[in-house]
């Protein structure tokens, strides 16, 4: 399996997928390994959005409150409806009362004197006069509209102050964010060659999007919904001690029970979740393979191996999946069933307290509400609590990325070349990728303006690595390396990177029209200028049978021309650009011999009157070169001509001879 495919494996759990609980319930949350650091370093930027944050922060706590005083106001209209409707019930009862007496008296005058049917009627007149002096004994309609009105008003104030919130935060998180990218870009133009060669590119694509969409989520999403929560909480609290000390004292003594029962799922998913991560790392793995080779895997006839193995890991995740999914999946009906049990005694509870008069019926509406609020901000709290940890550690890898090692500073008064000759010389140069390990030992060339130098020698034999530091993308141990007499660590990279042209083994194109890749050389290149160059490759004729000519569209990997026009087109590119020194690396390993000469005609109207480093594993294209160093093991151990070479019947001969007569290696230097 290739390192990137591995790399995007391992960061198959960065995501935020789960069950219905969404990361609280879901797998083993990444944590990072200096969690108060990092937190600190991350809230840094956020500091220039402090005034905004500020904002976010009283228009979160305004839209909460509105929205929490909504059932405590809402208790008002119902208690006026209640007493409107018990109003009602008590003038109809005291009517048929008062008519009682009236029979009673009608049948029995003598009794109007009895004190006890005087008092009677008294009790009762006095009853229906209080009963009417509330609204006439009639519901308080416009006492209740009003009611509505303000709710709708509360509502809707608290809906603005949400949105506003959201808009805020909304650039907040955007504008830290973007600033966020901006450095890891930024360092990522100042870090060295071997940053990137010990690291796959997977991996550093992941830090430098999935981590970075992971903060800019947070931000955006679970950030605000913390502070609302925390507040919500605190709010509701609040509103149901006002209502009810001892019904609120029964909300809180459930939440041990909620607690409990999502640590009790959280704990058992937590293996599933992992195994299902796992699984979609290998199911992608393995997709991406099977299509990036599947030319081999066709023709070595492999196709019901691919598809067994695909539904082996298919079958693991279906299973993990399933059992993770099911999991989680029953903690909302547990919570569900908490929540009702804390209902039926906070119901119990509030009838007793109404029937002593202690709390009204509107208010027991109110805190059922209240207590209905109460846990979802709890179970919000736990899950973002869980999304920070998970944020705060891609933070850490995003951090551990800007804190990396730097290329060495640039001279401050960097020396420009107004001419340059391409004249390179290498003094006493060592390099060493590993302290321990040295590589290049005492290097001395020394490389005449317009000479052509071939480099040769066993694969790991440092032939690239002389390339990499003529171009300081590693720094020299000791010595120097002069450009035109000018110590290369005394010029600005880009000035002197300007100079080189580079034809590689490996074709870079982009997805892009053939004009386009060509005119990549130079900037400002016009069509004609592009062409010309493109008919100095000897690209020009072949460019002109594609149906498109010059307009045609590359593909991602440029898989709709062949590797040898890839390579005439890079060729062509360099011709643009017209740089004082040449570096070919390889330029014709991977084609056929008939595409060679084509190559062969290109470099050679590239590197006419141009200094040029050839790196060959062909012998036979660098037989005329003016200077051809042999190496091995990082040294230089042969170095002339290639009839001086031969006529040493050293290490140079062996190889030449290797690649003619069979492979003679019994002479390899060690």
């Amino acid at each position: 399996m290739s390192e990137n495919n591995k790399s995007k494996k391992s960061g198959g759990n960065m995501g935020r997928s789960g069950g219905p609980m969404g990361s609280f319930a879901s797998g083993p949350v990444v944590k990072a390994k200096d969690f108060k650091g990092t937190l600190k370093r991350l809230v840094g930027y956020l500091k220039p959005q402090r005034t905004n944050f500020i904002l976010v922060f009283i228009f979160a706590i305004i839209s909460t409150i509105f929205t929490i005083v909504g059932p405590k106001i809402s208790a008002k209209a119902i208690d006026k409806l209640v007493e409107g409707i018990m109003n009602k019930y008590t003038l109809i009862g005291l009517h048929a009362q008062q008519e009682k007496i009236a029979t009673l008296v009608k049948a029995n005058p003598a009794a109007a004197k009895s004190p006890k049917v005087v008092a009677g009627l008294a009790q009762i007149k006095a009853g229906i006069s209080k009963v009417m002096n509330v609204n006439s004994g009639k519901i308080d309609f416009t006492y209740i509209l009003n009611i509505i009105v303000l709710l709708i008003g509360l509502y809707l104030v608290s809906t603005i102050f949400g949105f506003l919130q959201q808009y805020i935060m909304a650039g907040v998180a955007q504008k830290t964010v973007y600033n966020l990218r901006r450095d890891v870009d930024e360092k990522l133009s100042r870090l060295p060659l071997k940053f990137f060669d010990a690291r796959t590119h997977g991996e550093i694509l992941s830090r430098v999007t999935n981590d970075v969409d992971n903060i800019s989520t947070t931000l955006q999403q679970s950030l605000t919904q913390l502070i609302t929560s925390f507040v919500t909480i605190v709010g509701i609290i609040v509103m149901m001690l006002t209502i009810s000390p001892i019904m609120t004292l029964v909300v809180i003594l459930t939440l041990p029970l909620y607690i409990f029962v999502t640590a009790f799922v959280a704990k058992r998913s937590q293996k599933y979740f992992a195994a299902q991560q796992k699984e979609i790392g290998e199911i992608n793995g393995h997709v991406e393979e099977m299509y990036t080779g599947h030319k081999i895997v066709k023709s070595f006839g492999h196709e019901k191996d691919s598809i067994q193995v695909f539904r082996n890991i298919n079958d693991r995740l279906y299973v993990a999946g399933w059992k993770a999914q099911f999991i989680s999946g029953i903690i909302m009906p547990l919570m569900r069933f908490v929540s009702n049990l804390g209902y039926v005694v906070v119901c119990i509870v509030g009838g007793l307290l109404a029937t002593q008069g202690k709390v009204s019926i509107g208010d027991i509406q109110a805190f059922i509400q209240y207590s209905n609020q109460f846990t979802q901000p709890i179970v919000q709290t736990a899950n973002i609590a869980n999304i920070i940890q998970s944020t705060v550690a891609s933070a850490e890898r995003i951090f551990e990325l800007l804190d990396e090692v730097e290329e060495l500073p640039e001279s401050v008064d960097g020396k420009l070349i107004e001419f340059p000759k391409g004249e390179v010389k290498f003094e006493n140069v060592d390099f060493s990728y590993k302290t321990e390990e040295p590589l290049i030992k005492n290097m001395n060339i020394d490389v005449k303006q317009g000479h052509t130098i071939a480099i040769v020698g066993p694969t790991g034999a440092g032939k690239t690595t002389l390339v990499n530091l003529l171009m300081r993308f590693y720094e020299i141990d000791a010595g120097k390396i002069t450009v035109d007499g000018v110590d290369i660590r005394d010029m600005k990279r880009a000035q002197l990177r300007n100079m080189f042209g580079m034809v590689l083994q490996d074709t870079w194109l982009y997805n892009g029209t053939i004009m386009e890749n060509i005119a990549y050389g130079r900037k400002g290149a016009t069509e004609e200028e592009t062409m010309q160059a493109a008919r100095a490759a000897h690209a020009h004729h072949f460019i002109k049978t594609l149906p498109d000519g010059y307009n045609t569209i590359l593909n991602e990997e440029a898989s709709n021309i062949s590797q040898g026009q890839k390579q005439l087109l890079t060729i062509a590119r360099a011709i643009l650009a017209n740089p004082t020194i040449m570096i070919l690396d390889e330029a014709t390993s991977s084609v056929d011999s008939r595409t060679e000469v084509y190559i062969q005609r290109a470099m050679s109207e590239l590197m006419q009157n141009r200094t040029s480093f050839v790196i060959a594993h062909r012998l036979s294209t660098i037989k005329d070169a003016e200077l051809i160093l042999v190496m091995n093991k990082g040294s230089i151990i042969e170095m002339g001509n290639h009839d001086e070479l031969i006529a040493k019947k050293g290490f140079y001969e062996d190889l030449y001879n290797s690649q003619f007569s069979g492979a003679n290696l019994d002479n390899e230097v060690v």
